[in-house]
């Protein structure tokens, strides 16, 4: 099953945070911090909202940086999702 957003919606799966410190140190999962970097699974295909045309400015495979609890949360074969706006995506990592 695959998830297909719907105007200026985007898929994105949360990357893992880092469980070790650059020198060595293994964290404990409260210590970790929360990933705000995200990998781009599917885009949705813009479109006019409000009266405004959206043109997507992000495609699939991207890692890109989401704003705290935006989105919702969509768990699909064991993998779990969220689904944001284009506005909750503040940044682009390359």
């Amino acid at each position: 099953m695959t998830i297909k957003p719907l105007g200026d919606k985007v898929v994105i799966k949360k990357l893992q945070a880092e469980e070790t410190t650059k020198s060595g140190i293994i964290l404990a999962s409260a210590a970790q911090e929360k990933p705000q970097i995200a990998e781009i699974i599917a885009v949705g295909p813009g479109g006019v909202i409000d009266g405004n045309k959206i043109e997507m400015n992000v495609a699939v495979g991207q890692k890109v940086i989401i704003r705290d609890y935006s989105g919702t949360t969509v768990k699909l074969d064991g993998e779990e999702y969220i689904v944001v706006r284009q506005d909750d995506i503040l940044a682009i990592v390359e």
